[in-house]
């Protein structure tokens, strides 16, 4: 039995099939040697006559149009963007007080402390009705905390009167611009300045959470006699590291104050708007009888000359000011001061009330104004009616703020619930993107550009929401021959 087994497997292992896979081996080897072209060297490698005298015949037309082309400015500013473009929009944080919401009150203020990491805002109200003895709240939110609870600020400042606007110290994280009963949570590290609709104005130092309030002005001769609708921080002339704090009222003054020792915020300088003062280089709709100031709502510096500011109006009109003036005020209003009469420049007025002007970071002559008539007039410096005139809503319009990066970008506050953001350099007439802050459509009150964080923008409501939205690249960097149509643009000639 052994010798057949050993036969049986001899035979097994040496079977056709074995040999059938050799010669398949064989046939790859032809299909790889079949491409190869054995007669393929027709080309030559000696240049063609033929070519030589077409490139002859083409030099000077090629060279001609590499000229062209190295002398043509159609690629300038043009930079590669290999990052992901993200979505255009996106809502990072819905932020709110209930015990302000509980109450019906309004977002009436943002603002951003210097370092970008903290959102403040004002609760108040800016419909109809008596609100000088309404309680209300400066919130403050630190969004680089760890654990953030969005219905839960860093620090919560109670105040006995409505807060109409606030705006952080622009050196100084710890210190904001209105009035006290402090009721804090926890040190966010910052100051701030607010005003009330009692006209008072306030500094409250928020790194210390036992005793808050800074300064104060007090309810002086010197006080705002109607509510103060902004204060902005100012360097003092001959101090730089030293601010003042400016507030503008619809009681028509426009004030400077210094804190002085024993909290007390001391009047510096003033301002009075007398219709009888006003440069008559626009014409203007008559104003009610027996009126002798013209209520100032909103207010905004020149980045190219500190002394150059534009004043809204309750009459529509803006005023070009200056802080330089020197002709006395024709006012009876009681002050430790001169008043000074600012106006140098009537510019042509919306159709109602002006809420809030806002002049551009890029260009020395362009700002922008909002009006209730629903319009952005964009302006020049140098002329009185308006470049340009949008009509963004059919209801009020709160607040228009230029971008602090982007030389053709704006965004504005509607009375139908929306935060509109506006690209001049994609449409003169649309905005590029529409955002649906409240599904109500309540009113969007207040919006501020984060200058350190230049992707975040923060909006309040009269829902009594603060959202802070992202912005995508397409809004933070800029495009090519920006700065170029920025200056075309305020070049034309209003029509």
């Amino acid at each position: 039995m052994a010798p057949h087994l050993k036969s049986c497997q001899t035979a097994s292992i040496a079977t056709a099939e074995k040999a059938a896979q050799t010669r398949k081996h064989v046939d790859a080897e032809v299909q790889t040697e079949a491409p190869v072209p054995v007669s393929a060297p027709s080309v030559s490698l000696h240049d063609d006559p033929r070519l030589a005298a077409f490139l002859r015949r083409v030099e000077a037309m090629v060279i001609r149009e590499l000229n062209k082309n190295w002398q043509s400015h159609a690629f300038d500013g043009f930079e590669v963007n290999w990052t992901e473009q993200q979505p255009t929009v996106t809502c990072l944080h819905t932020l709110g007080y209930p015990p302000a919401q509980g109450e019906g009150l309004h977002v009436t203020s943002v603002s951003w402390n210097t370092t970008g990491s903290v959102v403040a805002c004002a609760y108040g109200r800016l419909d109809d009705g008596d609100w000088s003895t309404l309680k209300s709240f400066v919130c403050a939110w630190n969004l680089d905390r760890r654990g953030l609870n969005p219905q839960q600020p860093s620090a919560v400042v109670e105040v006995p009167s409505a807060v109409m606007c606030l705006a952080f110290h622009p050196a100084q994280p710890s210190y904001i611009a209105g009035k006290p009963s402090a009721c804090f949570a926890s040190n966010p590290g910052r100051r701030a300045g607010g005003g009330l609709y009692s006209g008072e104005v306030l500094v409250w130092d928020m790194s210390h959470p036992e005793d808050p309030l800074l300064w104060r002005t007090g309810l002086t001769d010197d006080t705002h006699t109607d509510p103060v609708y902004q204060v902005v921080w100012l360097p003092e002339p001959r101090h730089s590291h030293r601010f003042q704090v400016l507030s503008v009222a619809t009681d028509g003054k426009v004030l400077l104050w210094q804190g002085v020792g024993a909290g007390r915020l001391q009047l510096t300088e003033g301002f009075a708007l007398v219709v009888q003062q006003l440069p008559k280089n626009t014409k203007l709709k008559k104003l009610p009888r027996g009126e002798t100031e013209i209520g100032a709502t909103a207010v905004a510096f020149s980045s190219f000359d500190p002394s150059l500011f534009v004043l809204g109006t309750e009459g529509g009109f803006p005023l070009q000011c200056s802080l330089a003036a020197e002709e006395a005020a024709l006012t009876r209003m009681p002050s430790s001061v001169p008043l000074r009469a600012p106006a140098q420049l009537t510019f042509s007025p919306h159709g109602g009330p002006i809420y809030s002007v806002s002049c551009s970071p890029f260009h020395r002559n362009l700002f922008l104004s909002a009006g209730t008539d629903g319009h952005i007039h964009l302006y020049s410096m140098l002329q009185t009616r308006p470049l340009a005139s949008l009509q963004l809503s059919h209801k009020y319009l709160f607040a228009a703020r230029w971008s602090p990066v982007r030389p053709l970008v704006f965004a504005a506050a509607s009375g139908e619930g929306d935060v509109q953001l506006f690209d001049l350099q994609k449409s003169s007439q649309r905005p590029t993107v529409s955002i649906k802050q409240t599904q109500d459509e309540s009113p969007v009150y207040c919006l501020e550009f984060n200058r350190q964080q230049t992707q975040l923008l923060a909006a309040g409501d009269a829902k009594g929401t603060v959202k802070v939205w992202q912005l995508s690249t397409e809004f933070t960097e800029q495009g090519p021959r920006e700065t170029e149509d920025l200056e075309q643009l305020a070049a034309e000639v209003a029509t």
